[in-house]
């Protein structure tokens, strides 16, 4: 990859603009989010080593990153990195998802030949529904199997509040770091969870993972 040899050779602005690119597209592996997230802080953009980092642990969540991100924003506690172990497999099915569903579909065109080759002697609908079930499969998992609908705190300060309006009862007075689960969209507002409760935060504040 041509990023990588750059990245080899140290010629790190020219690097970052072709892996930035591929993130923009969502092309990216977490070595790539590790080499992103090097080369911005060694630029001084510490914001968005934090994004690169936190992106990196959707992928691959270890006690090592959250204690780097700690030290890239200050904070001495963070929150909404809490990874459950039902979290962790699909993560990892997701980082795994077009493998899977290129070898759902390969079973699938096995199958479907299968069938075709056999003609009218599969009369039975037993005969047809390994080729449903795959196809239900692909279908779920091309369109449901996603990582967590999360954002990154941006801004500092960011307020938390408990209703989609600047007269909103404060819930929290953040820095930049910890992480919301995104619920819904509402405006100028996201309605997320924030430590186990429904609360409101303004777009501009963050940055969607």
């Amino acid at each position: 990859m041509v990023a990588d040899s750059l990245f080899a050779q140290r010629s790190y602005k020219e690097a970052l603009e072709i892996y930035q690119a591929n993130y923009q597209l969502g092309i990216y592996s977490p070595a790539m989010l590790l080499k992103m997230a090097f080369i911005t802080e060694g630029i001084g953009d510490k914001e968005m080593a934090t994004l690169y980092l936190s992106k990196y642990y959707d992928l691959s969540p270890n006690p090592q990153t959250i204690t780097k991100i700690k030290s890239l924003t200050g904070q001495s506690e963070l929150v909404g990195y809490e990874v459950s172990d039902a979290m962790r497999f699909i993560l990892f099915l997701v980082e795994f998802k077009e493998i899977i569903v290129g070898g759902l579909t390969v079973i699938l065109i096995i199958s479907l030949i299968f069938l075709w080759s056999k003609g009218e002697k599969l009369t039975e609908a037993r005969f047809y529904w390994p080729s449903v079930l795959l196809i239900t499969l692909i279908f779920v998992t091309n369109n449901f199997l996603k990582s967590q609908n999360a954002a990154l705190v941006t801004k500092s300060p960011t307020l938390i509040v408990s209703k989609p309006s600047a007269g909103g009862e404060m819930v929290d007075l953040v820095e930049p770091g910890h992480r919301v689960k995104i619920r819904s969209s509402k405006d100028i507002w996201y309605e997320v969870e924030w430590k186990e409760k429904i609360a409101y935060i303004r777009k501009d504040n963050v940055t969607r993972l």
